[in-house]
């Protein structure tokens, strides 16, 4: 299963790296192979080019703010949640790409 994600926090520094850095820890420990893209203080780092958002089965949208580029990812199953959630919880995202790796193009899962 190829995912990519992109993160992006309020300040765009510590955060945004710090959840970055945990779902590639997360997803090397399950075998998904996963292209990060962080949007952060410093701006774009990582783009995701559309090769990858055509070749991913989900993308993960960990952010408190609105990303750019957020219309890329339309045909593409959705995983929504606060950066909060990667920091102190990350296994609940495990639970989130079961219930949507099956799901019809386009939908969105969002998780509080």
């Amino acid at each position: 299963m190829k995912l990519i994600a992109v993160t992006a926090c309020i300040s765009g520094v510590a955060h945004t790296y710090m959840a970055a850095e945990q779902l590639e820890k997360l997803c090397h420990k399950k075998g998904f192979p996963i292209k990060i893209e962080t949007q952060g203080a410093l701006g774009i780092d990582h783009a995701l080019s559309s090769e990858d958002i055509d070749a991913a089965q989900i993308v993960i949208i960990a952010a408190d703010i609105s990303i750019e580029g957020f219309e890329r990812f339309q045909r593409n199953r959705i995983i929504k949640l606060p950066i909060k959630t990667i920091l102190k919880s990350p296994d609940i995202i495990l639970s989130a790409i079961e219930k949507i790796r099956n799901a019809p193009p386009s939908t969105v899962l969002e998780i509080s």
